[in-house]
């Protein structure tokens, strides 16, 4: 038997061992491997989809960080929290909810996102450069299936046509190619350009945010009234430099608090003092200056010097509490800023005196700017001062705790190891040492066993300033302003082709023209029309007849 007739005998035929499957009702699959498995996650990860997931992904993890106060912003309100949910804390804590920016989670985010970005972007990069330099591709054989055919007579030859064509064209921003007796152009290349630019920008938007961010620095100030605050590291209450700031590189300069004046106006329903304006006036100085520059800082009106902005977070009243050994000698005798407790700014102060007397002394002072006509109430009736303002305070003596170098606050006082000489007990609220001393402005008392004297002799105004450096601001309205120009780009040019065709006729040239939309593009019938007569006119034909246009067969092609 020939091996025709073998081949003939066996055709159409499966081999006595073929199967289907392995098994009934499953299906083979190529096994992609590790290889396959990575250019599958990476084609994911860089994927258009991918990115917008990830994008919308980092806006809803950043919402806990304007819940809730920041370690590098707001470090007392992270404190403060601590203190009123301390069972909310550890959970947040633990989850580095008061670090949301620079939490691990937030991180990954924002580094995938990059990522995402940047592998979107270098493909799209190279096959757009590509495309610039690219000819417009040949002519179709069939322009009548094309948007907004229409065909035209002229008298002029088809070479003086094409060439006619080509120029016009050419002068409508399209890049021409000639293709025998036809002309192909092609427009809307910034489209793409548009596209990349919106992608690199936000890629710009994140490294600024992660890499000139951390070249910032947030600083808090407690300045009172006379005092003059420089900008260097030891002077500030509290100090928060970003990743990459030198605590050695602050710009130099100074600023001096002068006066503090706060408006307010009673409010019939509420029986509350609402406030209606805070004027803070300061004088600020710069290496080279001739001299002090008066400044005024409000609510969300900050003052710039340095390259820093200084904002106005709050402020407070500073009693001037002069303390004296028994011989009358001086000990202290400078304002100590108490803290608000409320709107009326009731305040609580701490006073310590580590060396001077016989012994440490700690003092608790409760100040009040206006008491209330009833004696029971202990707070303040209006944050404005009064003549009857006064300090109420209880003493403790023994150890401060200082002396181990131990950093700590100076708004508080651990009691810890302290003896209450004067003031209330704090579990039977009973009287001791006589009760705590109460002095209004002027007044002068003992301090119990011998210690000297303290007198209410003074009060001052302070406000509490936070100094901001931050260099993103720049560069992240540059790359906003090309997010919005690359979108709008993307938005509103199109990409079209365009032909023109010649051949002769009986009549003269027979001329087709032609376009096909790269995406939407509803005015590309009227763009074709607009061709056709610009066309025309530069042939002296004048405007094309009415029913030159004709239907196309396939009116919304794609590529």
């Amino acid at each position: 038997m020939s091996r025709s007739d073998v081949a003939a005998s066996t055709f159409g035929k499966r081999p006595d061992d073929h199967a289907d499957s392995p098994e009934p009702g499953k299906v083979n699959q190529p096994k992609l491997g590790p290889i396959g498995w990575l250019r599958f996650l990476w084609r994911q990860l860089t994927s258009m989809r991918t990115a917008l997931l990830l994008l919308l992904l980092l806006a809803v993890a950043a919402i806990p960080g304007s819940l809730v106060p920041q370690r590098t912003s707001d470090p007392n309100g992270v404190t403060q929290y601590m203190q009123n949910h301390p069972d909310a804390y550890k959970v947040l804590d633990s989850l580095g909810v008061f670090s949301t920016f620079a939490s691990p989670w937030f991180s990954a985010i924002y580094l995938l996102l990059f990522v995402s970005l940047v592998g979107c972007i270098i493909p799209r990069t190279r096959h757009h450069l590509a495309a610039l330099v690219a000819k417009p591709p040949r002519t179709p054989a069939r322009l009548q299936r094309l948007i907004g055919y229409r065909t035209s007579t002229s008298a002029a030859d088809v070479d003086t046509a094409v060439e006619a064509g080509r120029t016009v064209l050419r002068r409508m921003g399209y890049r021409v190619e000639r293709y025998g007796d036809s002309v192909s152009a092609e427009r809307g290349y910034l489209r793409e350009t548009g596209n990349l630019i919106f992608h690199v920008a936000l890629v710009g938007i994140l490294l600024t945010v992660g890499v000139f961010g951390s070249f910032g620095y947030t600083g808090q100030k407690i300045l009172t009234q006379g005092d003059v605050f420089t900008n260097v590291g030891s002077d500030y209450d509290s100090f928060n430099p970003g990743r990459f700031a030198s605590i050695d590189d602050l710009t130099p300069f100074q600023m001096k608090l002068d006066a503090f004046d706060a408006t307010y106006t009673f409010n019939q329903t509420t029986g509350a003092w609402d406030p209606k304006d805070y004027v803070t006036k300061l004088e600020t100085r710069q290496p080279g200056d001739a001299g002090w520059t008066p400044q005024t800082l409000k609510i969300n009106s900050p003052i710039s010097i340095g390259g820093s902005e200084v904002y106005l977070l709050g402020n407070g009243y500073a009693p001037v509490l002069t303390i004296r050994k028994p011989d009358g000698t001086i000990v202290k005798d400078e304002p100590t800023p108490f803290l608000a407790q409320d709107a009326n700014l009731t305040s609580n102060g701490v006073i310590k005196i580590a060396n001077g007397l016989k012994e440490q002394v700690g003092i608790r002072g409760f100040f009040r700017p206006t008491p209330g006509p009833d004696a029971s109430s202990v707070l303040s009736f209006a944050p404005q001062l009064s003549k009857d303002a006064d300090v109420f305070m209880s003493v403790y003596v023994g150890d401060l705790g200082l002396d181990g170098g131990t950093p700590q606050n100076v708004y508080t006082l651990d009691p810890d190891k302290m003896k209450l000489v004067a003031g209330r007990s704090p579990t039977t609220q009973q009287k001791v040492g006589g009760g705590p001393i109460d002095l209004t402005l002027g007044q002068k008392a003992d301090l119990p066993d011998g210690l000297g004297t303290i007198e209410f002799s003074g009060i001052k105004r302070y406000v509490s300033l936070d100094i901001h450096h931050d260099p993103t601001p720049t560069p992240a309205l540059i790359f906003a302003l090309l997010v919005l120009g690359g979108l709008l780009l993307s938005l509103f040019v199109p990409r079209r082709r365009v032909w023109i065709t010649a051949a002769a006729g009986e009549d003269g040239t027979v001329l087709q023209y032609a376009g096909l939309a790269r995406g939407e593009d509803t005015n590309l019938a009227d763009a074709v029309a607009e061709v056709a007569e610009r066309h025309r006119a530069a042939l002296g034909d004048g405007p094309p007849p009415d029913d030159s246009a004709e239907p196309s067969e396939n009116p919304k092609p794609r590529m």
